[in-house]
């Protein structure tokens, strides 16, 4: 049973943040709320269910390509490293780069701690002699990393073209502090999505069984649970849409009606068409990629791509501080 403040509704157990950032963002001409606020207990299994549709080729695309690598990319970062994987999830993709590189620890990061230590104990079973150490965190900030950590060397792997959710600056600031948070002489494996024909792009964000659209409603869901929103579900659809001009894919809440309603006690309306802009898929070519990592202060070093260059999984190495321009 829930605890809720009577005056708003609110869980007890509701993040601070997300009331924030969602009270703040449905204020905003533009509605819009952080995409890192899909990944609820549901929401996150429901995002692992779109990794399996046949129209969501980047899980599929970079898995296989991990495959191909690992021995590649075991080689360039050689053994005993810490490996801290920021926004884990299931960590579907990680055994392949496990298995190859012989790594001294895992870290796993992920905001959804139940989600996280179960799939942390599945991977703990297939390598048993390696130190598993999931934190519940969100990565977005600076991360305190543990403490049997702290002499490794460490690399840093973020898979899933998680940094495309970002808008540039935000994910120059991730970069930074990733950075920041894996320390000196540390590397870094991060998957980006290309460009490509929106014909294949779309369909990747609003596939035809509804598993995207059911869960980008779903945060509509979670706002009424945990901060006792009164938004009417039936009165909202997905939609995703290509942005050519900022390279991205664009998911929103569409009103189909005029809505009104309220969201820890205070008050909201939203015309139909109005929309609340849920996340971004940013889409890299091969320099924006390597200008994007240098402002976050890391140094491309290899990139491999699958044989139809629809996926890039680039490893990148923290630089040192410039000195001078």
């Amino acid at each position: 049973m829930l605890l809720t403040d009577p005056e708003d509704g609110v869980t007890a157990s509701a993040d601070p943040a997300f009331r924030r950032d969602v009270l703040t963002g449905l204020a905003l001409p533009q509605k819009a709320i952080p995409a890192r606020w899909f990944y609820d207990r549901r929401g996150s299994e429901l995002f692992e269910d779109i990794t399996a549709l046949p129209e969501y080729y980047p899980t599929r695309v970079e898995t296989a390509l991990l495959k191909a690598i690992a021995p590649q990319v075991a080689q360039a970062v050689g053994p005993g490293r810490a490996v801290v994987e920021f926004g884990a999830g299931s960590s579907v993709k990680t055994p392949h780069l496990l298995a190859a590189i012989a790594p001294a620890a895992y870290v796993p990061i992920d905001i959804s701690g139940d989600f996280l230590r179960d799939s942390s104990a599945v991977l703990a079973a297939q390598f048993p002699g390696l130190p598993v150490q999931p934190v519940v965190a969100d990565f977005i900030g600076p991360v305190t990393l543990p403490d049997g950590i702290a002499t490794m060397p460490r690399l840093g792997f973020f898979p899933g073209s998680t940094i495309g959710n970002m808008v540039p600056v935000q994910a120059v600031d991730l970069l930074r502090s990733m950075r920041g948070s894996l320390g000196k002489g540390a590397m870094l494996l991060i998957g980006m999505d290309r460009i490509k024909d929106p014909a294949i792009l779309v369909p990747a964000y609003d596939d035809a069984a509804g598993v995207t659209a059911a869960f980008n409603m779903n945060l509509l869901t979670r706002i009424n649970r945990e901060l006792g929103g009164t938004i009417p579900i039936d009165g909202f659809r997905h939609r995703a849409i290509w942005n050519d001009a900022l390279a991205r894919i664009e998911m929103h809440l569409e009103a189909t009606r005029d809505v009104a309603f309220t969201v820890a006690g205070e008050a909201f309306a939203m015309a139909a068409g109005d929309t609340i802009h849920s996340e971004n898929s940013h889409k890299y070519g091969a320099r924006d990629a390597a200008l994007l990592l240098a402002a976050g202060g890391w140094s491309v070093t290899q990139t491999w791509t699958d044989a139809e260059g629809m996926f890039a999984l680039i490893l990148a190495e923290a630089r040192a501080e410039p000195i001078a321009p």
